[in-house]
């Protein structure tokens, strides 16, 4: 059994009999912790030579008795056993603390593999087993910690160098306890003058006989594991700390992060970021979960909520590019990158001469894209790009009245299960901001009455002048639609009725197929595009299945997405008692439904679903109900 030690060897002299490249190996460590080294050796390996100076002597000869004297520790690794045990043998007579490197000796230390980050040292010890997976251990915890670490311990040893010029030291320890609690990210991005700020908060809240700042209570947050969710998930965690409650963060891997070779609108579902930190909150492995706001859908599960909502960051959207400066010098069919059918539609209203392509990934995927010329620029979200501190050559954000952004754009929403609990009322007493939730209410009450989902090709945004709320909704169904509402809000059911007035005074226009009944024969389970994009546009959709009964009601329209849909259907077809619009995607439906004594009114001109909607709207627009 071994006691692991650190010895602090800067300035002491070390001497190392060998000069292979297991001697090159520990000369290499004992340099980089500051010892001056002194190498004896009949044979010295041309990287040691290479590494020759101040801080280290070699001498070209054998190993005799004296070599050590003045020495603080000796190291054995001549690979040559008789000569390695008289090294072992004198550092003993002379009271030296001795290594042998061969393993095949009784060693008085071991020098662990180790790895820095800033001043932190991480050792890993495999008890002389297997040095090299020792190494490689090392090596991936550097890159599991990254340098934040060796930050963040410089931030602390200037707020320990601080407080002790303040405090004594009985009333120091917890303040220290207290911070060293923080998220890594928020530590690392500190600098002199903040943490001495931090430090004096928390020694007032001592001195006004606050709650010990100790951390004596924990929570688990789920979290997405992009750089991005776990940045925004480590702002929260870290104001929740400040009030005595430390995170684990659990990360989750959601739908949206996991299918990432199509645009979000074609995998089918409002929540692909949602339901499996959702989940992880149900079966209580999480305590919170954090959300970008944008992400969630406009009504929650009856057994979540949103108890917070942060301050808001920049809401604007941002043009990127490596090459042209702004949107404006872009070079007719450039092409841009954006997933997002709100952007999309937008910028294609300002821009309808260049290429609009999906682009997934992160925002460091989407931007590593953009450096190797995939396009010539991508839009993202200013939020995203100012919490990871990141840009391309040319990041010029959009007026948010030029590109309306989403509802709750640059907001984090925190969730909890809907029961009451001690964690949800702190994280809403550490994160709450009230202007940003009472516009984010105001948002998410639009999109919810227009029945729109976070992939709704529709922006909402509201902001205060003064105590005016003004309510901005930009919209592409069919024709463009802008609508703007102003007024007094203070509090959440004024902003939701704002919101609500605002819904009212588009969705005649926004929802063109309301009233209408449209039945979709489906072969599978799996979401419908079509089926989400007809009701974005009013309709109620019924979802029909083989092994479904037929809805009670007549409809005003079936659509047949495949010739197999048609074959399926035939059950149903033979129950109506009169004959409904009939639309089809392509000449193969179109033929199937035909020949099942149901000819199409209308066939989308191309086989997608985006084509087979704009028929069945066209239909539906001009054939009185």
């Amino acid at each position: 059994m071994s006691l692991l030690v650190s010895f602090r060897v800067a300035g002491r002299r070390v001497t190392v009999v060998g000069g292979g490249a297991v001697a090159s190996r520990k000369v290499r460590t004992l340099l980089d912790a500051g010892a001056d080294v002194r190498v004896v050796a009949p044979r010295i390996a041309i990287e040691l030579r290479a590494d020759a100076g101040e801080r280290l002597a070699i001498e070209e000869r054998a190993y005799r008795t004296g070599d050590l004297d003045g020495a603080t520790l000796a190291v054995a690794a001549t690979g040559d056993a008789g000569v390695d045990a008289a090294v072992m043998a004198d550092a003993r007579a002379a009271g030296i603390p001795a290594l042998d490197a061969s393993g095949a000796g009784e060693s008085d230390f071991a020098m662990l593999a180790t790895t820095r980050l800033g001043d932190m040292r991480i050792g890993v010890d495999s008890g002389g087993s297997t040095p090299a997976f020792a190494r490689r251990t090392a090596r991936d915890l550097r890159e599991r910690f990254g340098e934040g670490y060796g930050s963040a311990a410089r931030i602390l040893a200037h707020a320990r160098t601080y407080l002790q010029a303040i405090l004594p030291a009985a009333e120091r320890a917890p303040i220290l306890r207290q911070m060293s609690e923080l998220p890594i990210a928020e530590l690392a991005a500190m600098d002199p003058i903040q943490v001495e700020h931090l430090a004096e908060e928390l020694v007032d809240r001592h001195a006004t006989g606050a709650p010990d700042p100790e951390v004596t209570t924990t929570a688990v947050c789920a979290s997405r594991a992009s750089a991005l969710a776990m940045t925004q998930t480590r702002l929260v965690a870290a104001r929740l700390a400040r009030r005595g409650i430390a995170t684990t963060i659990l990360p989750v891997t959601t739908t949206g992060d996991r299918v990432v070779d199509r645009a979000l609108n074609a995998i089918g579902s409002e929540n692909v970021f949602v339901t499996e930190l959702e989940n992880a909150l149900r079966e209580k492995r999480a305590d919170y979960a954090v959300h970008s706001c944008k992400d969630l859908p406009s009504a929650l599960a009856s057994d979540m909520t949103l108890v917070a909502i942060s301050e808001r960051e920049d809401p604007r959207d941002a043009y990127c590019s490596q090459h042209y400066p702004t949107f404006a010098d872009l070079p007719a069919g450039a092409r841009v990158g954006t997933s997002s059918p709100r952007r999309r539609a937008q910028l294609q209203a300002l821009r309808s001469d260049l290429v609009y392509d999906d682009v997934r990934g992160n925002v460091d995927t989407r931007l590593r894209k953009l450096r190797d010329g995939e396009y010539d620029a991508i839009v993202l979200a200013m939020a995203g790009l100012n919490r990871l501190r990141a840009r391309a050559a040319h990041t010029v954000p959009f007026d948010v009245d030029e590109v309306v952004p989403a509802a709750a754009q640059g907001a984090l929403a925190i969730e909890t299960r809907a029961e009451p609990s001690a964690v949800a009322t702190e994280l809403r007493a550490a994160v709450n901001h009230d202007e940003t939730e009472r516009c984010i209410a105001a948002e998410r009450a639009t999109l919810r009455r227009l029945r729109a989902g976070c992939n709704a090709p529709i922006g909402v945004h509201a902001r205060y002048d003064g105590a005016t709320m003004h309510l901005t909704i930009a919209a592409h169904v069919g024709e463009p639609l802008r609508s703007v509402v102003i007024g007094d809000v203070a509090s959440i059911d004024q902003a939701e009725a704002l919101g609500l007035r605002l819904a009212e005074s588009v969705v005649g226009r926004l929802h063109p197929l309301a009233g209408r009944t449209v039945v979709l024969f489906r072969k599978n389970d799996h979401p419908s595009r079509i089926a989400a994009s007809l009701r974005a546009l009013g309709a109620d959709v019924l979802e029909v299945r083989p092994s479904d009964e037929p809805p009670a009601h007549a409809p005003d329209l079936l659509v047949f997405p495949s010739s197999t849909s048609v074959r399926a259907a035939q059950p149903y077809l033979e129950t109506l008692a009169s004959r409904p619009l009939v639309a089809a995607m392509g000449p193969e439906s179109a033929a199937a439904a035909k020949a099942a004594g149901f000819p199409p009114d209308a066939v989308a001109p191309e086989p997608t679903a985006e084509s087979l909607v704009g028929a069945v709207r066209t239909l539906l627009e001009t054939k009185a109900p």
